[in-house]
């Protein structure tokens, strides 16, 4: 995978070489926008378990990942797909049935925690939920904390200001570190070797990428060596930090890139409906991921002519007339 420093791989076989059984997973993206859905698509395919699953504000990556039964314990800011589902329906339902174990924190939060990692503190300092349930409930017990070594001792600490009273803050709330086995992102243009460009909001996958031991970056562009190298500033992830690269457009879809294309309204609509039903969930599952081989299946099933309709404008970046009802 890395001959002469090139990271390129195959969706399947990064895959399968870092994603594993009850594995801690990141998944970068927000609500239904640069998802790593070519990916989230193929962890299904590989009948993956028991993963311990961040984000930060996520949707339809989260909520595909935990209908199909991948995600044992998930800690999340935000489940939702905007209009589609204000909270997504899968991960709603498998949270009141009690199939999921879910530890909630503030999007603010999950930043500070992800980017803990990035910096390999345990831990940074924060007001945020302060007052909130957020800091009396916890969503894993101690004796799952006890039974997994990656997890910390507690949801978070509330403490005093060790710097006395010299400032209106008198307590704060640490929060602990992410460091997941492996992260994944959808980025705009990658190299060969792992640098990266994200155009638009960033969330937070620069800092989900960084605080991972592994990361897979799927990119809608493969640009050679020099280009990346024009306007260096522009690149938030530095190749150190990549272990593969997967070439593959539309990798987002059905959720949105940004200055490429638009979520699909179409899909995510009809998919809020059929979320809503086991029965049908269940063909969904089969029909549109099992039964596929690759990514390129589904949007071969789509059809050229609504790929064609969430086309990106080029000045603005999304689809100017896209019917978002």
């Amino acid at each position: 995978m890395k001959v002469n420093g090139s990271k390129i791989s195959s969706l399947e076989d990064a895959v399968k070489s870092y994603v594993k059984d009850g594995c801690h997973l990141s998944i970068g993206g927000f609500t239904i926008n640069r998802n790593p859905m070519a990916a989230v698509y193929e962890i299904i395919r590989q009948k993956i378990k028991d993963v311990h699953l961040y984000a930060h504000s996520n949707g339809q990556g989260v909520d595909e990942l935990v209908g199909a039964g991948v995600v044992k314990n998930l800690e999340i800011a935000y489940g939702g797909s905007g209009k589609f589902a204000s909270t997504c329906i899968r991960f709603r339902k498998a949270i009141e049935e009690k199939e999921i174990n879910v530890e909630d924190y503030s999007n603010y939060q999950m930043t500070l925690r992800f980017l803990a990692g990035s910096m390999g503190i345990p831990f940074l300092p924060t007001r945020s939920s302060m007052g909130t349930d957020i800091v009396k409930i916890w969503g894993f017990s101690s004796e799952t904390r006890k039974e997994n070594s990656k997890l910390p001792n507690d949801k978070l600490i509330e403490i005093e200001n060790p710097f006395g009273t010299w400032c209106d803050t008198r307590k704060l709330i640490l929060v602990p570190a992410i460091n997941p086995d492996v992260t994944i992102i959808h980025v705009q243009k990658a190299d060969y070797k792992g640098n990266c460009r994200i155009e638009g909001l960033t969330f937070a996958d620069v800092e989900q990428a960084k605080a991972a031991k592994i990361l897979i970056v799927t990119c809608e562009e493969l640009l050679d060596d020099d280009f990346l190298k024009n306007q260096p500033d522009r690149n938030q992830i530095p190749f150190i930090h990549a272990d593969a690269v997967v070439h593959i457009p539309y990798g987002a879809y059905p959720t949105a890139c940004f200055r490429y294309y638009d979520y699909d309204s179409i899909f995510l609509k009809q998919y809020a409906e059929i979320a809503k039903d086991d029965t049908q969930y269940r063909y969904y599952i089969e029909d549109n991921i099992l039964n596929l081989h690759a990514h390129s299946d589904l949007l071969d099933s789509v059809g050229r002519r609504r790929l064609e309709m969430i086309a990106a404008d080029k000045n603005r970046g999304y689809a100017k007339n896209l019917d978002r009802r």
